[in-house]
């Protein structure tokens, strides 16, 4: 109820919007201890969530304890997902983002898991989009932002949730249906062994689809090891957009852009 006192008035709605969505800025894009907490909190939370899909084949096992959690967790996503969107500048400008629409799909799996159940392998791309997100650079990684660190990291996370992804699609498509995949760990070894083309043979696909999933493990695999493998091995660059031209990385102690020359100042590591 309004309160009548004229010494104080209480806020319009209006205001009170406002004012929730500043709280909101300042906890999810604040620089202060409060707001690092903040999503230090929230990213320990996203991690438990990704643990609790990692184990959900295991865990449907427990019936409706399990389909409890489901929810649990689609309500704490849902939150977090409602509390990012208002604190944006723009709902327009924040749905157009790749990972946003891969956290909703995830969020659907959760919401319907009945119907889309053939689906629940795609919840460990949150992992990706987790790792991927400003959120978790501006927090936990902070000091390694656009740095050698973050490439590494970007393409190990990109080979790990290839790997969960296609241990759950093998494990929800073809458990009983292949010899040897009778659980989890029978998913994850043929996934591994196949990615890697070590391929023992003692797990196979049947039908060509099954040879063509294999052929299709092998080669994003090859090509997920390569680009970690160049990360690590290649020359680190620092991210300094040239003026002119607009080349974006340039050796440490470049002096000039190696595409169109000009001078550049580019300030050293730490300053």
């Amino acid at each position: 109820m309004r309160s009548s006192d004229p010494h104080h008035p209480q806020p319009p709605k209006s205001i009170e919007g406002l004012r929730l969505r500043a709280r909101l800025r300042y906890l999810y894009h604040g620089t202060q201890p409060t707001a690092v907490k903040f999503r230090l909190m929230v990213i320990l939370i996203d991690l438990a969530i990704i643990g609790f899909f990692i184990a959900a084949p295991i865990l449907k096992e427990a019936g409706w304890v399990f389909y409890a959690l489901d929810y649990l967790v689609a309500l704490i996503l849902g939150l977090d997902l409602a509390a990012r969107a208002y604190a944006h500048s723009s709902l327009k400008e924040w749905l157009k983002r790749p990972i946003v629409w891969v956290d909703l799909f995830v969020l659907a799996t959760l919401l319907f898991p009945a119907w889309l159940a053939n689906f629940g392998f795609l919840r460990l791309l949150r992992f990706w989009s987790l790792l991927n997100s400003d959120l978790f650079w501006r927090t936990v990684g902070r000091r390694f932002d656009d740095t050698r660190v973050e490439e590494i990291t970007r393409a190990a996370v990109a080979l790990i949730t290839f790997i969960f992804v296609t241990t759950g699609f093998v494990y929800a498509y073809f458990r009983g249906k292949a010899d040897g995949i009778n659980g989890y760990l029978d998913a994850l070894y043929f996934t591994v062994a196949t990615l890697s083309t070590t391929g023992f043979g003692d797990i196979t696909l049947p039908g060509n689809w099954g040879r063509l999933i294999s052929i299709i493990i092998m080669l994003v695999g090859i090509t997920l090891f390569i680009r970690l493998a160049q990360t690590l091995i290649r020359p680190h660059k620092v991210k300094f957009p040239c003026p002119s031209c607009g080349l974006q990385k340039h050796d440490p102690d470049a002096v000039h852009c190696k595409a169109c020359g000009l001078l550049l100042n580019i300030p050293d590591e730490g300053n």
